[in-house]
């Protein structure tokens, strides 16, 4: 007996929005909301072998009906309706296990390979296996993908050139065909590229899906040469389906509506516009409006749509169709995941020269120029030694916190782009990409610094000590550091990296001016920023970066004979009592004050962790 094809229902599905009627500025507009509907009773069912290709024009409703069927729509209780998979109703843990997404935008890392790409993916996929046995499955897919002959080309970006549009979409195909997915969704696979690659790519899933797969993309503008590829054509608009049957009955069904499409024109285009809603003046919107309704409701009432109805009806009743086609999710734990993702990561940034060069270099660069301008630093107090100091540790304290953001924004917006999309199929948590970059963060970060602070130490004379320059290369690398982790606390909640970088200068300035006392001494200021200094890493930072260097120093003024002998600058003879008179207390919290500046290390990594999983709702609801 012939073993029934796996099947993919859906009935009756239903979604809607509560937007607010008008921006934040408006009150009385802002806090008032209107229900927009985005599908509308969409039902259709497709079975293995089969590829769907959704039509329909911008904002018609296509991705959001990708995002109903594979369980990815934020707001659960606004959704309604089911989805069936071999007759079985999927539960919502069960739909990222079952379908593969393929989003509009392809989301790889720049200096990969395509062979390196589909590997790590593969190792973070599988269950720890032998290197050949992955080795095979990545040839394998990649094979069925054309992709074997330019393995070891990199993937590049718009910075540098890599492989092409249509090259880097199957290299996002062939990921998810690593899992050995029953069923595949795509949104938008032909977008951006040419006629040509976009026929490819088409005729390619195609054949993905006559390889006892079930294929659903959402497709524009298609050529008509594609027309007969497609097993079943939907038609969307406003959210209501329209159409969907197969392409011979799309074209009798519209033919009885009393639209035949003229011979020379592409069925795809015509069919679209004409139920598409023309909105350029008020009486085109409701003449087009109406005009879809009565296909919409022809539709419906049609013989093609009742044995849709049929059709699910009938899976839902058979015994002996097989278990829900899950994919390949026999993954590794969690440690193996965080070693594959640092791997990962350290590839494809150590692949960089220019950011390698100048991620360990821009703390030199800044230090070469404090270091020409001040030169050699003196004990005279007529000669500045005390303002020279503190201006070099007011530099210290404030500009390796932003050569860490700078670090941030650069490297890290790529990798949430690609935790983004890996996480929601289901390969790790958005949290461990985040800790894999901060392992891989970290050496680099102790080379810049030490080598920042060899140099600066040194050549300006500050405290000749090795303990004390140990103390003074720590507190500058935890200033570094923190800085780097602030932006990514950021960078978890915010989306746009200008406006994170923008944030970071203001809070680290903010942290100097008010924490430091090197503006304005701490008990001068106003109570509230007195209060508020204790929350600033820069507080402790500067206090203890100042006894570091103050502690134990002698000052002279100007000689014996000099007339500056009694200049107002020659208050301090060691600098014991500049520590006092400027920073009370500081040199019995110099320990606290450096275990409170480690102690924000941990803290803000924790609190990076949980900006990703804020990252994780907010993305979860869109």
């Amino acid at each position: 007996m012939m073993q029934p094809s796996d099947s993919i229902s859906v009935q009756s599905i239903s979604y809607t929005i509560r937007e607010r009627v008008g921006p934040w500025w408006n009150i009385s507009l802002y806090h008032k909301k209107w229900t927009r509907q985005i599908l509308k009773d969409v039902s259709f069912h497709i079975e293995s072998g089969q590829i769907m290709g959704i039509l329909g024009n911008s904002g018609s409703g296509k991705t959001t009906l990708l995002d109903a069927i594979s369980g990815r729509l934020g707001h659960k209780d606004n959704f309604f309706g089911e989805v069936y998979v071999n007759g079985h109703q999927l539960k919502t843990e069960q739909f990222r296990d079952c379908f593969s997404y393929v989003p509009q935008n392809d989301t790889l890392l720049s200096f990969l390979t395509i062979q390196e790409s589909l590997t790590y993916t593969a190792l973070l996929t599988l269950q720890k296996c032998s290197n050949d046995f992955i080795k095979k499955k990545v040839d394998a897919v990649m094979i069925e993908l054309s992709l074997s002959h330019i393995a070891d080309k990199v993937i590049g970006s718009h910075i540098f050139v890599g492989i092409s549009g249509g090259e880097r979409r199957r290299v996002s195909i062939a990921a998810q065909l690593l899992q050995d997915p029953k069923v595949m969704l795509l949104d938008e696979p032909t977008t951006g590229l040419d006629c040509l690659t976009a026929n490819q790519i088409v005729s390619l899933l195609s054949e993905l899906a006559h390889r006892d797969r079930i294929v659903i993309i959402t497709i524009h503008q298609p050529r008509s040469e594609l027309f007969r590829l497609f097993d079943q054509i939907a038609i969307m608009s406003f959210g209501e389906m329209v159409f969907c049957g197969n392409p011979m009955e799309m074209i009798t069904f519209f033919s009885g509506c009393g639209y035949s499409c003229p011979e020379q024109s592409n069925p795809f285009d015509f069919y679209v516009d004409l139920t598409s809603v023309d909105t350029r003046s008020k009486e085109r919107e409701l003449e087009t409006y109406s005009r879809v309704q009565v296909i919409a409701s022809a539709y419906k009432n049609s013989e093609i749509f009742s044995k849709v109805l049929a059709a699910i009806e009938k899976t839902k009743y058979r015994k002996e169709l097989p278990p829900i086609p899950f994919k390949n999710k026999d993954s590794p734990n969690g440690f193996y995941k965080l070693w594959i993702l640092l791997r990962r990561t350290t590839r494809n940034l150590s692949r960089d020269k220019m950011g390698i060069t100048m991620r360990l270099l821009q703390n030199l660069l800044f230090g070469l120029f404090v270091a020409f301008f001040l030169l050699r630093l003196r004990n005279d107090l007529a000669k500045g030694a005390v303002q020279d100091r503190v201006g070099l540790i007011y530099q210290c304290v404030s500009a390796p916190p932003y050569t860490g953001m700078l670090n941030a924004v650069a490297l890290f917006p790529p990798l949430r782009a690609i935790s983004d999309q890996e996480s929601k199929d289901g390969l790790y948590k958005k949290w461990q990409m985040l800790l894999a970059y901060i392992v891989h963060f970290l050496p680099f970060s102790v080379i810049s610094v030490a080598i920042f602070s060899t140099f600066i130490y040194w050549t300006t004379g500050l405290h000749p000590d090795a303990s004390r320059f140990g103390i003074f290369f720590a507190v500058v690398l935890a200033s570094h550091i923190i800085g780097e982790l602030l932006t990514l606390i950021l960078l978890g909640v915010v989306q746009n990296p200008n406006i994170i970088q923008s944030g970071v200068v203001l809070l680290n300035s903010a942290g100097v001016v008010v924490g430091t006392g090197l503006v304005r001494t701490i008990e001068e200021m106003p109570t509230p920023f007195k209060i508020l200094s204790y929350l600033t890493f820069q507080k402790y930072s500067s206090e203890v970066l100042i006894v570091n260097e103050f502690y134990g120093l002698n000052f002279t003024c100007g000689g014996a004979n000099s007339s500056t002998a009694n200049n107002a600058s020659c208050i301090f003879s060691r600098g014991i009592q500049f520590i006092e008179k400027s920073f009370p207390g500081a040199l019995s919290r110099f320990t606290v004050d450096f275990l409170i500046l480690y102690a924000f290390l941990p803290g803000l990594a924790l609190l990076a962790i949980l900006s990703f999983k804020i990252r994780e709702r907010i993305i979860g609801r869109q």
